[in-house]
């Protein structure tokens, strides 16, 4: 392997470099609790201009631009299948200004600061202000369940990001049109009826692409298995045919097919967004590695106090000022519109596009365009690292903070869902039981516990509920293919390690037990409804105990030889549900959640030896 200055490294080796890193930094993250995007731009700045290990123009040559193009447009496309008009009819007054009133507010303000702090041409801010107002649901997802912020606050900052993910796209894809159309148009006549029969045109395909697709999938034209096949090569069949109509008309064209098929109520749909999810990730992961790497070292040098003073003014008067003027006359309070206003990270989709745009600006001889590069990495990064390290003591300081340590939903109002959620509920962890039937939850509405009525997988569950504010699910109803189906369609949403369910009755059965691809992970006792219920009829009951250094686990267990540890609390607030292969943690100041037979009742406003108030249905030791 060889740097630039001995003629590069090998394209295949370069591939395999670029992907290795992408996808290595975001495990990392994951792995460290960082922002992924912070590692990647690391990850790409040290093999590009750091070492020089990979230069991605000179090593990938004439693929390098054909490439980010295909990228983009895939990432578009993904960020169109998210865009639900019914979810967005289902959306609060506050969501519906930020979208409506705030992004082409945020366009104009994040255009004059391009202009009048930044220094660029008119026309080069133009493109790049429109990209900006993307805040990215990549990016902020992670930070809001950090955060543990309220429902609505949290609601409006992820359903903005949802939905300008596309809407800044097009923004940035029609101000290029305008330009690159009166760039080389003899007149304004003449680029206006370019522009228009462009924009036409793609319109006209991405839609009917998105509806041809969309009826062969109805009809069954289109067998399960090529279904995802057949999308991705249509979307880039529309991507060709717009762009070659009108340069980079093909973004528009592939984010409006993308939209029409969200809105198409198909039956795989699910499936298909998912793949789109992780061929995305890919993408996103390899374009951000790319784009960090081709960064030149007088590039970076470019950075000097006006693109400090840019990246100060988007963060403190051309993010908040739209939010706030577009929130005038809601009901939000004052706290939650200062959280939204102050909360705009940008992501990977903002240097991805800003990247491939700024290469085509630079072609139609705006010189000034070779900038946009360098500051959409350091306003990424800037956000990016400022949000990850302020969000949760903002949220704390204005009292938007929903908790400080993630909760737990379980599917099922039985009495062995409300004793156990009275035990979480005395760890001061948010506790959420959701029951299709309505009678079910009376007995969890009576002990004060949270609680929705309706199907958990249902469209209103995902509108309505504050996932944000819980980290596991355990699916406890009294059937078990429903627990499955819960489990297994969640798992994307709250991670595999964090769904668990109760045991099926016919699981040891050879023509009952089902895949491991299906379902949760065992909890606790490994038992199944009727065997869980069956204990708390018979007398059993949760607890909660606390370890200590003269009450040790060793102690524990021989005061408890029959209960069984369900779950346990760290001294750092780290709270995990366990299986029954799962070891649990025996340092001083841990609480474990108990299932143990029930003892002689208490004085309520008795202590035990560990400090713990004693309560009904989930008693402390």
């Amino acid at each position: 392997m060889t740097g630039p200055e001995t003629g590069g490294i090998d394209p295949l080796l370069g591939f395999a470099l670029v992907g290795a890193l992408g996808v290595g930094s975001q495990w990392l993250a994951w792995r460290m609790k960082l922002p992924a995007i912070v590692v990647m731009l690391v990850a790409g700045l040290a093999i590009g201009p750091g070492l020089g290990v990979l230069d991605p123009r000179g090593d990938f040559g004439d693929l390098m631009e054909p490439m980010l193009a295909i990228a983009v447009a895939i990432i578009l496309f993904e960020g169109g299948l998210t865009l639900n008009f019914q979810g967005l009819r289902d959306a609060r007054l506050g969501v519906r200004r930020l979208i409506f009133v705030g992004a082409p507010l945020g366009w104009i303000a994040s255009a004059a600061a391009l202009h009048w702090v930044a220094g660029l041409s008119w026309e080069s801010a133009a493109v790049f202000g429109g990209i900006m107002i993307v805040t990215g649901p990549t990016v902020i997802a992670p930070l809001l369940r950090q955060a543990r912020l309220k429902h609505r606050p949290a609601a409006l900052l992820q359903w903005e990001a949802i939905v300008n993910d596309p809407v800044g796209a097009l923004a940035a894809v029609l101000a290029f049109e305008v330009v690159s159309v009166l760039a080389d148009a003899a007149s304004l006549g003449e680029a206006m009826v370019d522009m228009i029969v462009g924009i036409l045109a793609a319109s006209a395909l991405g839609l009917l692409g998105g509806w041809g697709l969309a009826q062969a999938f109805k009809r069954g034209k289109v067998p399960e298995y090529m279904k995802v096949p057949v999308l991705f090569v249509s979307m880039l069949v529309v991507f060709a045919l717009a762009d070659s109509v009108l340069h980079e008309s093909g973004l528009l064209a592939v984010t409006l097919m993308g939209v029409w098929i969200a809105n198409a109520g198909l039956p795989s749909y699910e499936e298909m967004r998912r793949f789109k999810e992780h061929a995305t990730i890919l993408l996103v992961s390899g374009v951000f590695i790319l784009l960090a790497a081709n960064m030149s070292r007088e590039m970076l040098g470019s950075l000097d106090w006006r693109a400090l003073a840019f990246v100060a003014s988007v963060i403190l008067l051309a993010r908040p000022l739209p939010v706030l003027i577009s929130l005038i006359g809601t009901n939000v309070p004052w706290q939650e519109r200062l959280m939204v206003a102050f909360t705009g990270p940008r992501g990977v989709v903002l240097v991805a596009v800003a990247g491939l745009f700024a290469q085509r600006l630079v072609a139609l001889g705006f010189e000034d365009a070779g900038r946009i590069p360098a500051l959409a990495f350091a306003l990424v990064a800037a956000t990016v690292v400022l949000h990850g390290f302020t969000l949760a003591p903002l949220a704390r300081a204005l009292g938007q903070t929903a908790t400080e340590t993630p909760g737990v939903v379980i599917t099922g109002g039985s009495r062995w869902s409300v004793a156990l959620g009275l035990a979480l509920k005395k760890l001061e962890l948010p506790v959420l039981i959701a029951d299709p039937n309505r009678a079910h939850l009376r007995d969890a509405r009576e002990a004060g516990l949270d609680t929705f009525f309706g199907d958990i997988l249902s469209e209103a569950a995902e509108h309505r509920l504050d996932l944000v504010s819980y980290e596991s699910l355990i699916a406890a109803t009294d059937n078990d293919a429903y627990n499955t189906l819960v489990a297994t369609d969640l798992a994307t949403d709250f991670g595999r390690e964090h769904i668990f369910q109760l045991k099926r009755a016919r699981d040891t059965s050879t023509r009952h037990a089902l895949p491991a691809t299906l379902g949760g992970r065992r909890l606790g006792p490994d038992e199944s409804y009727w065997e869980a219920n069956a204990r708390i009829s018979e007398g059993w009951e949760f607890r909660v105990s606390r370890l200590t250094e003269e009450f040790t686990m060793k102690d524990w267990r021989e005061k408890n030889p029959r209960a069984e540890i369900v779950a346990d609390l760290g001294p750092n607030g780290t709270f995990r549900l366990l299986g029954p292969d799962d070891t649990p943690k025996e340092a001083d100041g841990v609480r474990l959640v108990v299932l143990a037979p029930k003892r002689e009742e208490r004085s309520e406003a008795r202590r035990d030896e560990n400090g713990n108030d004693t309560l009904k249905g989930a008693k402390a030791e």
